[in-house]
């Protein structure tokens, strides 16, 4: 009974990508469906329903944090470039990990890279993150406080 809604939403998927809903398509689009079902195998887990509310609340600040992120981040890189004297401090930094989690720091690692002026390059195994930047000094001040902000978030979403 689990499996119902999955392969409802691979049917769905299907179905919506190849434009054409004959019974031959049908047929074949709940065949990939069960064989992608067949292999990944889900498992019901068990919902907590009384978090969800605050889920979905460090959601909402999460999303609202990485749009501040960019529109200041965005409004920062156009007075550096459109200044007559092109003040960039370009350069690579190296950002401690503050997430213990592979999805955290997956996560982290894109928030860093959606601004304009900051573009995520390499992950060590223990976390560290290196990040090309524009402006040095403004990304090290920023990113510091922003990726324990995002950390303390994702926390409160998936924990």
């Amino acid at each position: 009974m689990h499996r119902i809604l999955p392969f409802a939403l691979l049917l769905f998927t299907y179905l919506a990508l190849s434009t054409s809903a004959g019974l031959l398509n049908l047929v074949l689009g709940s065949l990939i469906a069960m064989g992608i079902l067949w292999l990944l195998r889900p498992r019901r887990l068990a919902a907590n329903w009384r978090r969800l509310p605050s889920a979905f609340l460090s959601l909402g600040r999460y999303v609202t944090t990485l749009a501040n992120n960019v529109i200041r981040s965005g409004i920062h890189i156009s007075a550096l470039v459109l200044h007559p004297d092109l003040p960039l401090k370009s350069g690579i930094i190296a950002v401690p990990p503050e997430c213990d989690s592979e999805l955290g720091r997956a996560l982290g690692a894109h928030a860093i890279s959606l601004p304009p002026g900051e573009l995520f390059i390499e992950m060590d195994d223990d976390g560290t993150m290196y990040i090309h930047s524009l402006d040095v000094i403004e990304t090290q001040r920023s990113v510091q406080s922003g990726q324990a902000r995002r950390c303390q978030l994702m926390k409160q979403m998936f924990d």
